[in-house]
């Protein structure tokens, strides 16, 4: 029974909000500026390459947190909960009125770095390329997802893992919307270098 504790730990694993704190050590507000989320990529926008980097590796690593130890207690079922938990909590934070405060794209490369680890390095390895030819996070995000769901198909996993990465890459997919009219209409902003 203590075992599905882990779970409610996954959600408040994916609520540290790693932007905001790093924020704060710069005199940024993160939910007031750029985006306003507490996201990898406003990080970078707002904070410069080493504090982007370091946030990137904390939203990597509670995604990594929290579906290891749901995986390490509950097996792959409860890897998959602890994920979406993890996502949860990082997407509609609990220390912010539960607004919406990001995409989590960061946090689920960390699950499926955990559950699926070939598929979610051929997933960067696609959004890195997309981001140094074209600049734009969110079609590197987008292309990574669809490639991920594309290996999904034809790689042998455990059906809980299948289903956790369709729907996940499809969320992230539909929380770039307002980045596809912005794309269509020439006023996404690229990354900056």
């Amino acid at each position: 029974m203590w075992n599905y504790g882990a779970l409610l730990l996954a959600y408040f694993l994916g609520a540290i909000p790693f932007a905001y704190f790093a924020g704060r050590i710069k005199k940024v507000d993160v939910l007031t500026q750029g985006s306003g989320n507490v996201g990898t990529t406003n990080a970078f926008r707002l904070l410069g390459a080493r504090y982007g980097a370091l946030v990137l590796v904390g939203d990597v690593l509670k995604g990594v947190a929290a579906t290891a130890l749901c995986l390490s207690l509950l097996g792959p079922l409860g890897a998959v909960g602890g994920g979406v938990l993890a996502i949860l909590g990082h997407v509609r934070n609990p220390f912010f009125g539960f607004k919406a405060t990001g995409k989590g794209v960061a946090t689920g490369f960390g699950i499926i770095l955990v559950i699926a680890p070939l598929i979610s390095l051929a997933a960067v390895a696609v959004f890195v390329v997309t981001i140094l030819i074209t600049r734009y996070v969110s079609l590197g995000s987008t292309l990574g997802a669809l490639v991920t769901i594309a290996l999904t198909v034809f790689m042998p996993m455990p059906l809980p893992y299948k289903l956790f990465i369709f729907i996940a890459a499809a969320y992230i997919c539909f929380r770039h919307r307002a980045n596809y009219q912005r794309l269509l209409k020439g006023a996404e902003p690229k990354f900056n270098f």
